[in-house]
């Protein structure tokens, strides 16, 4: 278990990417010990403001062995993964592998070296298209790409292990993840963005000419897409609620993480119209296979088990700190 005297540390896995980072950054503004394991694949150092980055892969198992047993760990966060879901079609085995296969050698290191806490970042693509659009977290599992299945593969072997040792759990699935920093520090970097909120701020700023709406004829009231926004700063909040709650005996817990209402596709691209003070050029086109007409979390089991209190659910703060940041990284990018 380490030396008894030395302070308990969190290993971060992917703790330079989007969400990750804003986690590291909340944890550090707490005193937390943390220790981050990226690849750097899609992450970015200079997002990582607090603790120890180690540049590795989370399937290595002699490293992350290494750095559970060196830095006295007691609590892992895991967010590698990759997250795009059309790629996930186009290459399974490449989701298999990083999501799923390197999430059991992880699972294997925390058995043997006795961490107690694990904080796992799972996804609603676990619902699939779920009949009815309000979701709660006994919806059935049914994902419908491969990226939705290697994360609940990755919360199967979680449940799983729960029982066979004492390491206790919390799954978040989250919904969609959107907004940035609110002070601008970090954000989200991420190149080839998938998310409707980066795609439109990207526009926004001239690095796309347009953006595409999928689909205008869904059963909504505006017939484009309904989901569940959630600012990235809430969403690391409720990681941090999740490490208190497991540290106070909390027993291992699936929650949904969203707000509990949704935006269509066009309210978002309409507010970001108007934070930007002119119009986007925006393109009708079909459906995407896959896309269900809308997805939106009953949240109020997350609320009341971690005492959450998300203070960022108003569409423009997303869209506003999405957008700074979006300016932001255009500047760098021409200094």
């Amino acid at each position: 278990m380490g030396d008894a005297g030395k302070k308990r540390s969190i290993l971060v896995t992917g703790g330079a990417g989007y969400i990750g980072s804003h986690v590291v950054r909340q944890l550090g503004e707490r005193g937390e010990s943390v220790v981050v394991l990226d690849n750097l694949s899609t992450g970015f150092s200079n997002a990582v403001l607090h603790g120890d980055l180690v540049q590795g892969d989370t399937g290595d198992m002699e490293l992350v062995s290494g750095l559970l047993r060196d830095n006295n760990v007691d609590t892992v966060m895991h967010f590698a993964a990759h997250t795009i879901v059309p790629e996930s079609v186009e290459n399974p085995l490449k989701y298999y592998r990083n999501n799923t296969a390197n999430t059991r050698n992880l699972l294997e290191c925390c058995q043997n070296h006795g961490v107690s806490h694990f904080v796992f970042s799972s996804t609603a693509a676990v619902y699939g298209e779920p009949e009815d659009p309000n979701i709660t977290e006994d919806s059935p599992t049914q994902p419908i790409n491969p990226y939705g299945m290697s994360k609940l593969m990755s919360e199967t072997m979680l449940r799983d292990l729960a029982v066979a040792c004492p390491m206790r759990h919390v799954i978040l699935r989250y919904f969609n993840v959107a907004g940035c920093d609110p002070e601008g520090r970090i954000g989200q970097s991420t190149r080839k963005a998938t998310l409707l909120t980066k795609v439109a701020v990207e526009c926004a700023v001239g690095k796309r000419d347009q953006v595409y709406i999928f689909g205008t004829d869904f059963n909504t009231p505006d017939g484009t897409g309904v989901r569940d926004y959630i600012h990235v700063e809430d969403l690391a909040s409720a990681h941090i609620k999740a490490l208190d709650y497991l540290r106070q005996g909390g027993e291992s817990i699936t929650l949904n993480a969203g707000y509990g209402h949704g935006y269509s596709v066009r309210e978002v691209l309409e507010m970001v119209s108007n934070v930007n003070g002119k119009p986007l050029k925006i393109i009708e086109t079909d459906r995407r296979p896959g896309d269900p007409p809308a997805l939106i979390a009953k949240a109020t089991k997350i609320r009341s088990v971690l005492r959450w209190e998300p203070r960022y659910d108003d569409l423009e703060t997303i869209v506003s700190s999405a957008l700074n940041w979006e300016r932001r990284l255009l500047e760098r990018d021409s200094a």
